[in-house]
Parts: C-alpha cells; structure tokens; sequence
C-alpha cells in the first residue's frame, strides 16, 4: 500500500511538472505571436501588466475625485521641486564662485580671470549645449506659451528634449551671477508648461477620454503654477496667467490654477523649511516695515513721483531693447554669429559685461559682489543707508551690514545707486540679446527697486536734514521690484532700532512699477506684497504700478513680451495688433487661402481617398456639389476612414449613404475680421470654422490656416 500510494504521488507530481511547461510553452508561443504581430514593441507581456496596473489605479482614484485634480496637484508639486533644486544647485555654483576668488585674494589679475572666466565658461556651456541639442529652449519661453495658449501649435516647444536642455542651461545662466543680471521667471514658466502638457496626457491616457486641443486649460493652470513656484506666491501666479499668458481666461480654469499654484506655494516653502532655510512657512523675502504708520498721506505724492519715473525708465529701456532686437536681424555680421557662432558671441558679451563688473574696477560702484537675491534684500533693507548708520553698525562690529556693498570705502550710496542704474540700463539690454535659457522679469524688478531706493534715500536725507519725520526707503524699492529678494544678516537689535526708518517702502514701490510698466501688468504688484508680506502698503504699491502702466502704454508701444515676440515673428495676434493696430481692419476675405478640403455629397471612395491624402483636417466640407457650393455639413476623419473600408468590397456607394453628415455649428462671412474670427475660434474652442457667403462655402479656417494668415500679417510688420 505504502508503495502504491508513493507511485501515486510520484504521478501527481510529473503531471503537475508536465502541466506548468504546457503552460510555458504557451505563454512562449503567446509572447512570440506578439512579437510577431508587432516586432517593434518589446514586452508585450510587461506593458499590459502596467496597462492593467494602470487601469486599477485609474479606477481608485477616480473614487475620490476626478484624474485631473490629481494632475493639477501633481504639476504643483513637482514644479515646486525642480525650482528647489534648482535653486540650490545655483546656490552651490555661486559659493564655489565665491569661494575661488576669496581664495586668490592678493592676486588681481587671478582674480580678474577667475571673476571673468567662471561665467564666460558657464554661458558658453549654456549657449553651445542649447544650440546643438534644442534650440528652441533659448531665451525666455513666455511669449511661445502665449502663441500656444492663443490657440497655434508648436509641439517642438514641449518636448523632453527641451525640457532637458532648458534646466541645463538656465542653471548655467544663473549660476554665472549678476555680471550677467538675468532672471528664472520666465523659463520657468515654460518648464512648468512642459510638464503640464505630459501630465495632461498621462491624465488623458488614465482616463480613457480623447479630447480636443486638451492641453490649452492645462498650460493656462501651468502658467501660474510656474511663478507660484518659483517665489511662493499662488495668487499673483493665476494674475499672471491672466494677464500675460492668456487672451481668453476661461473662468473654469479658475478654481484649478488656484489649486495647482496652492500646491506649488505650500510645497516650496516646505522644502525651503525642511532644508533648513527656514523655521517656518512665512513669504520668501520677509521684510519688517512698520505696520502702525507704514506711510505718511503726503508721502502718496512721493510714491507717484515714483511711478513717473519708472514709467519713463521702462519706457527708455523698452526703446533700446527693440533697438537692439533691430540690430541684430539687421546687422549683418551679429546674425550671422547669432546663427552660427552663438557660443562665441556669449562668450564675448558675457566677457564685456563681466569685465565692467569686476569688483577692483568699476564694479565696486554696482555692488557686484552680491546675488540677485542679495541685491533684492539690501535694497528693501528698513534702515536708512546715511553715514550715521553706517559707521554704528561697523561701531558694533557687523561689517556685513546689508549695506556695505552700496557705500565702499565711503562712497556715498547715492553715488553707487546711479551708477548701477546707469551701467545695468545697458547692460541688460545687451544680455537680452544672449541666446541662452534667461528670464528677464527678475533684472527688471531689481532695477526698479533700485530707482525706488534713489529716490527714498534722497527725500530721507531732505527730510532729516530740515528735521522731519523719517520716511521708509525701502517701501519705494518694493513698489518698483517684482522678482524677488533673499533673507540676509540680520543686526542686532540695537542698530536696528536706533537706525530704523520708513525708507524701505520707497524700493518696494519701485519694484512693482518698474516690472509692471515693462510688462504691461499689474500683477507684479501683487508678487511684491505676496513675497514680502507686507500688505500693508498695498495702496502705495498698485498706485505706483497704475501710474508706471499708463506712462509706458502711451502710444500703444508693445511690451517687452510683445516687442520679442514681433521679433521672432510668432503668429500671436495680441501682439501684432499691438504694434500695428489696422490689423483689427484686415477681413477673412483678403487672407483666405485659395485650397481647403471639401467634398460633395455624392462622392466616392477616390475622392475621399484623395481628400485624407492632401489635407489633415479635423473635419471636411460637405458640399450640394462642386458647381454648386452650398455648405451642407462636415464629416470626421474617422467616419471617412469608415466609409473607405465599407468600399472595399468593391461595391460602391456614395458618401451621405454611408457617413452622418453634421450640420455646421459655427459659420461666419467673408466680411468678417481675423481679430474676430480668432476671437470665436479661442473663445469657443472650434476646431474649423466655415466662411460662407449666400450659403455658398468660400473658405475654411483652421487654427493651421489661422496660423499661416498671423505669420502672413507679422511678415509685414
């Protein structure tokens, strides 16, 4: 019995052997009829486990709230976390900087190399690395989003690869420093539209549904995503969008930039808290302006003294840059290298600019020593820059009084602050010409605060010398800035309340003017009070900006966006009409392409074919016939598709015997503008529009027509 029962079980066993390498054997066979149905996808096996993975996970989050929630917060989180490392990469090239040149102290001419050629290499690494791999990753990024957000597609400036590129060397523009005085914002802003178009798609893929032109709501959200992280501050993000990036803000992407910017904000500043940067969540450049009397009322006065001169600055400086954008097209030895020496013409500019700024020369006069972020937070420091002030702090010991850069060797600041005034104006227009990853609202906030610490410190020293109140400086730097500005030594309690005084609310002013003016927006005001918490000085701030916006806009002069965008000729119809206004007068009827795809209700399969060969439209006409062109309706491509294979039997049948054909939704005049017919296009978001004419169809738009007539228009500008 014992034996039978061991051959018994010995049996089981070599079935149960011989059953599992039957199933093998077919799961073999099963793999290599996949890959011999589609031998250009490897592990079939594998993608549809992560295919079923997926489908899991689609279904348990849909339990809680819709995929797209779960994608705004996600675009907020991880925009927060590249702009953190970032950041912290920048800050760890800037002190090995410093570190060097500290290190050759006693040899001028070490240093004078070391200060000129760590940039110079950064900006040549940054200009050859994006003109060989990406090129459409140099410069700021903002006026291309705008194009898309208007309606026009341009994929190439969503890829990886330019996503790659463009972190690559924006950090390198960064980390070269002020010598080359430019900004994050901008690119940054682009980098957050990438990842909110790949987001958008995987959100597309775990959903299942097929949407047209789906990621316009997504790169409006990332818009604002992009400057809530990059200074903490969620409500001038979604402004921002509004203002600069979209020129139809549906109010349904309200509710989800606010929640994506949210997300971007909190994450930010936790990350800044978690690494040690700070003890708790608070604004990024925490200022302490006096909240019981921020502002005397005649001092309103002097903040729009304020907005006069930062208007008729942005106006100065909006002048030369398009000057220079001039110049260059034209010039032609500088586009020739603009082509195809572009490492070289950084490497010559960044060389220039950073000479002028060594610390033994004239850059002892612009305290170039410092960061962006330490510019910022010297200029709204809330102390007065007088020479009482100064020599009680080096009294006390704190030689690094933010301070100390503005008045070297007894210099008066007033002095400094108009030679950095002077020398940046130029300065920067020739880096914006730089074809590098920048952003240029950072140098533009600085500059104003800047011009807003002029003129506090001035009307400070007027006013104490006839023995009045002291006045906030520093407040009028915050009313001309708009970027940014970076927490620095803090001094001890009795300098601080022995030299404070309202200064500071002066560079506070104009910050946000300046910024604004060159923009053409209001937002920077409300970045302002967001960074620094100071709200209290709300109505100073936007009367300045209000003030500087009307000065610049006079004679509809184009924005700094607008001015870059005409240069590059992108099909963005807000610009254009900007700099040529009879634009708004040009009617679809004289810009209306000669072909377009239409069908005839009694057309065959070789017509049809014919049709899906030629063109990519979304929909085809469908007209009584072709003598008699009287728009019936339209039919998908997808129907068409089906038409042709119900043909392919060889039994012939016409096209309205097989194919629904829809009436059309959206049909306008040959009379009608192009400003008008975009207008309907981005407000309705239509796909193809119909121009009729007595019911006869003479035209159709599409946003690839759209996009052939707006570059047409800029050819002539």
């Amino acid at each position: 019995m014992a034996n039978q029962h061991l051959d018994f079980t010995s049996k089981v066993e070599e079935g149960c052997l011989k059953d599992k390498e039957t199933e093998n054997q077919r799961g073999e066979q099963h793999n290599e009829a996949l890959l011999l149905a589609n031998p250009w996808k490897p592990w079939q096996r594998s993608r549809s486990l992560v295919k079923e993975s997926l489908v899991w996970v689609r279904r348990g989050l849909g339990l809680l709230g819709g995929m797209e929630w779960y994608c705004f917060a996600a675009l907020g989180v991880l925009a927060s976390f590249l702009s953190f490392l970032m950041d912290l990469s920048v800050a760890k090239l800037l002190r090995a900087h410093q570190w060097l040149y500290v290190k050759l102290e006693g040899h001028m001419l070490l240093q004078f190399l070391c200060w000129t050629l760590y940039p110079v290499s950064l900006c040549a690494l940054s200009s050859s690395f994006t003109h060989n791999i990406c090129p459409f990753s140099a410069g700021s990024g903002v006026p291309e989003v705008r194009t898309m957000l208007s309606g026009v597609e341009m994929p190439h400036y969503l890829s990886v690869t330019n996503l790659f590129v463009k972190v690559v060397g924006l950090i390198c523009t960064l980390a070269a420093g002020t010598s080359v005085f430019l900004g994050k914002v901008g690119p940054f802003v682009h980098l957050a539209t990438m990842l909110g178009a790949y987001l958008n798609r995987l959100a597309t893929l775990l959903s299942g549904k097929k949407e047209e032109r789906p990621e316009r709501a997504m790169l409006a959200v990332a818009s604002a995503v992009g400057v809530a992280s990059c200074f903490g501050t969620p409500i001038s993000g979604v402004l921002f969008s509004v203002e600069v990036m979209s020129s139809h803000f549906p109010l349904r992407d309200y509710c989800p930039g606010f929640f994506a910017a949210a997300c971007g904000a909190v994450t930010f500043r936790l990350l800044a808290v978690w690494s040690g940067e700070g003890d708790t969540v608070q604004p990024l450049f925490k200022t302490s302006f006096s909240d019981d009397k921020p502002f005397y009322p005649l001092e309103i006065l002097a903040f729009s003294t304020v907005g006069l001169l930062c208007g008729a600055a942005s106006c100065v400086y909006l002048f030369c840059h398009r000057s220079v954008l001039r110049l260059v097209k034209t010039n032609r030895v500088l586009a020739k290298m603009l082509t195809t020496e572009k490492a070289l013409y950084s490497a010559m500019l960044v060389f220039l600019l950073s000479s002028i700024t060594f610390p033994h020369s004239a850059g002892q006069y612009m305290a170039s020593k410092y960061t962006m972020k330490e510019l910022l937070s010297s200029l709204l420091d809330s102390r007065r820059w007088d020479s009482k002030s100064h020599n009680a702090s080096l009294e006390l010991g704190l030689e690094l009084s933010p301070w100390s850069e503005w008045s070297p060797t007894g210099i008066p600041v007033h002095a400094t602050l108009v030679c950095f005034l002077v020398m940046k104006l130029w300065m920067l227009v020739l880096a914006c010409t730089l074809p590098i990853p920048a952003g240029y609202f950072m140098p533009v906030f600085v500059y104003g605060a800047a011009l807003g610490r002029l003129v506090g410190e001035t009307l400070g020293h007027v006013i104490s010398e006839q023995g009045g109140s002291p006045i906030n400086p520093g407040g009028y730097a915050l009313a001309v800035m708009g970027e940014a500005m970076h927490k620095r030594c803090l001094v001890c309690c009795a300098v601080r309340d022995s030299t404070r005084s309202k200064v500071p609310l002066f560079p506070a002013s104009g910050a946000a003017a300046m910024s604004g003016a060159v923009t053409h927006t209001l937002s920077p005001a409300l970045v302002a009070l967001e960074m620094t918490g100071q709200s209290s000085h709300a109505v100073p701030v936007i009367l300045a900006t209000l003030i500087s916006n009307a000065l610049s806009r006079s004679g509809k002069r184009p924005s700094f966006y607008d001015a870059i965008s005409l240069s590059k000729k992108l099909p963005h119809l807000p610009s254009l009409l900007r700099a040529c206004p009879k634009i708004s007068s040009v009617s679809l009827g004289q810009v209306l392409g000669p072909r377009w795809a239409m069908l005839q209700r009694g057309a065959g399969p070789r017509e049809v074919e014919q049709v899906l060969n030629t063109y990519t439209d979304p929909e085809v006409a469908v007209v009584e016939s072709v003598d008699s062109p009287v728009l019936l309706g339209s039919v998908k491509q997808s129907d068409l598709q089906v038409f042709l294979s119900h043909t392919k039997d060889n039994v012939l049948k016409s096209l309205e015997d097989v194919c629904s054909i829809k009436s059309p939704s959206l049909q306008i005049s040959k009379d009608t503008t192009v400003v008008e017919a975009h207008g309907v296009m981005s407000v309705m978001c239509a796909e193809i529009l119909y121009v009729t004419e007595r019911g006869r169809l003479v035209g159709v738009i599409t946003w690839l027509e759209m996009k052939r007539i707006m570059e047409n228009l800029a050819k002539d500008i």
